[in-house]
């Protein structure tokens, strides 16, 4: 009765559900691949290992600050535009009829119901508020990986001296980085969920495309080729498990993407 109310078809139920289990399951699949098979963030977390390895090499570290700078504006660049999103998302809430009664005139009639109308726009907003939550997140991060720098120890005579310091920064910035794709994956499943006001139908197959385009880009790019050529054997990627971040053995990313 309650989808009822809100004038839900069958097939838009289908396709919300559609919506969820492709996102969840996705998000699901990449950490399990990235496990056994190269992709652009396991490649990236052992870049990041080397990086803060040379930090330890080196007694002047602004450019290692000015790295962390640079990420840090990217991020609170993309929290920023989040912000200006949910302002115009919240500000179509309020000019719903009014929306309606323009879409009732053209060819989209039947898809331009009220009630209907404002559950599209909140699946918009509620994914572009996670989208914000994972940026900030991942902002925090970047900050705390800035003090790290300042907190290196002096340059050791072996960096590997230094090798838990070296492990723990190098996954405080992997899981800055994750936090942040996982925004920008939202921005691609908020560009889905626009195909909605168009028609169910076509919401799962822009759900169904965006997927595909993020898998073929984290696991089959000639980016991670490129990357992943500069790796050898006896590295080891860090990644977070469910419990938090974890340093992980594991095979290295092989010499060409599959």
């Amino acid at each position: 009765m309650f989808l009822r109310s809100l004038e839900f078809t069958q097939i838009d139920v289908v396709a919300v559900v559609w919506f969820f289990a492709l996102w969840i399951g996705y998000a699901r699949f990449a950490i399990w691949k990235s496990a056994f098979a190269p992709s652009l963030l396991g490649v990236m977390a052992e870049y990041r290992r080397r990086w803060w390895r040379r930090i330890m090499e080196r007694e002047l570290r602004m450019i290692d600050t000015s790295i962390i700078a640079n990420l840090s504006n990217t991020a609170t660049f993309f929290a920023s535009t989040t912000l200006f999103i949910l302002g115009g998302l919240l500000a179509l809430m309020g000019t719903t009829d009014k929306v309606v009664e323009v879409i009732a005139e053209l060819p989209l009639k039947r898809w331009a119901s009220g009630p209907l109308w404002e559950v599209r726009i909140l699946l918009l907003v509620g994914i572009f508020v996670y989208a914000f939550f994972k940026f900030t997140w991942s902002l925090r991060l970047f900050n705390s990986a800035s003090i790290l720098v300042g907190a290196a120890p002096p340059v050791p005579d072996d960096p590997e001296d230094e090798r838990g310091f070296i492990d723990r920064s190098a996954a405080l910035c992997t899981a800055a980085a994750e936090s942040f794709n996982y925004g920008l994956r939202a921005y691609y499943f908020g560009l889905a969920a626009l195909a909605w006001f168009l028609n169910a139908w076509l919401f799962m197959s822009v759900t169904a495309w965006v997927v595909i385009v993020l898998h073929r880009r984290e696991f089959h790019s000639g980016t991670l080729e490129m990357l992943s050529a500069g790796q050898w054997p006896g590295t080891a990627t860090r990644r977070r498990d469910a419990a938090g971040i974890t340093t992980t053995p594991e095979k290295p990313p092989k010499g060409n993407a599959p």
